[in-house]
């Protein structure tokens, strides 16, 4: 049996040092977004209308039997609702965005530019324009079973051309873009012919907005953002093989069809959920991720919860700006993120004419 040099002893000593001292500072990021997602998160929590002082807001959130009625009311129906919203439908978005670009290998994709979240747009404005109920659910419940149903429509017609011989990862992209089109022009033709009022509610869901949370929807987003963030934690090393490649992933003995339907579903319920409860609040999901990628790499196992909190966070932080941008006015939020996140689309145009997508 042939001895082990003492250089390549060394040399797997140091390779193994760097991995556990790579894995320390990924759990360092991890630990320091968090950190920074629960500050965001109290800091939302204490902003507001009414004046009220920091220490106050911090008692009737943490002690709120001692605290005032009339506090006690806004910080726990009003504010913290809100709050919990934002972080739920910022992760949500940056959780379905990391997979959709996992799955296409592409830096561009997000529910909003393969059109899920478009069709799920259209399902919820089914039933708040024409009281149209395509699944047997009555409430708020009907808008979010509509939106879920078009999402899925949307995503089960991607995998289906995926399925077809020849059609590789930029034509499911091009499918994409055009899905989307098709259903921001049905969006725009529910708007021509809703009344005064639903035209007013459509517009203003279409802008996205987190003054409509209450404790039902943050109980929703919650509960999906929780079943699919763990099956994409069961599938974490399938898919970070994905992300590798095709072939990589076959010679992996992994069934990337059955994988890739999984992800799809599971992002159209995240995009679904935070669509039908805050309305259309676009590039989170592409800027998340991609700041993620940056901090931690394409490892499913730290760039998935990373991507989770960057979205999270960057929520939090663009909600509080919208309630600080005009005194005593919030700006719809969907607004704020797409002047944030343009910019940043633009920069990954311009990358991708010297990147390959892969």
């Amino acid at each position: 049996m042939r001895a082990t040099s003492p250089s390549a002893s060394a040399d797997t000593h140091d390779s193994v040092a760097r991995y556990h001292a790579r894995r320390r500072r990924q759990r360092r990021l991890l630990a320091g977004m968090a950190g920074l997602t629960l500050l965001a998160l109290l800091v939302e929590v204490a902003t507001g209308p009414g004046g009220y002082p920091l220490d106050d807001v911090l008692s009737a959130l943490l002690t709120p039997d001692r605290a005032v009625p009339t506090l006690r009311a806004i910080v726990w129906e009003v504010r913290l609702p809100v709050a919990l919203m934002a972080v739920l439908t910022g992760a949500s978005l940056a959780m379905a965005g990391a997979e959709m670009q996992t799955l296409l290998n592409n830096p561009l994709a997000d529910p909003f530019t393969l059109g899920i979240a478009s069709a799920a747009s259209v399902g919820a404005a089914l039933s708040l324009v024409l009281g149209v109920q395509l699944v047997p659910l009555v409430g708020p419940w009907l808008i979010a079973g509509n939106a879920f149903l078009m999402a899925m429509a949307a995503a089960l017609t991607l995998w289906a051309v995926n399925r077809w011989r020849g059609v590789g990862v930029q034509g499911l992209v091009l499918l994409g873009i055009a899905i989307m089109f098709f259903f921001n022009a049905l969006l725009g033709l529910l708007q021509f012919v809703a009344s005064a009022e639903a035209l007013q509610q459509l517009t203003f869901w279409s802008l996205g907005s987190l003054s409509r949370a209450d404790w039902p929807a943050v109980a929703l987003v919650a509960v999906v953002l929780a079943v699919c963030g763990i099956g994409f934690a069961r599938g974490r090393w399938q898919l970070t093989a994905l992300g590798l490649g095709e072939a990589h992933a076959h010679s992996l003995g992994i069934d990337t069809q059955t994988l890739r339907l999984r992800a799809l579903l599971g992002a159209s319920l995240l995009a679904a959920a935070t669509v039908a409860c805050v309305g259309t609040i676009g590039f989170v999901g592409l800027v998340g991720p991609h700041i993620a990628r940056l901090l931690v790499g394409e490892d499913q196992r730290v760039f998935l919860p990373m991507a989770t909190l960057c979205g999270a966070l960057l929520m939090s932080v663009t909600a509080t700006l919208a309630k600080s941008v005009v005194p005593g006015l919030v700006v719809p939020i969907g607004l704020i993120t797409a002047l944030i996140g343009l910019p940043f689309f633009v920069s990954l145009i311009l990358r991708s004419r010297t990147e390959p997508w892969g």
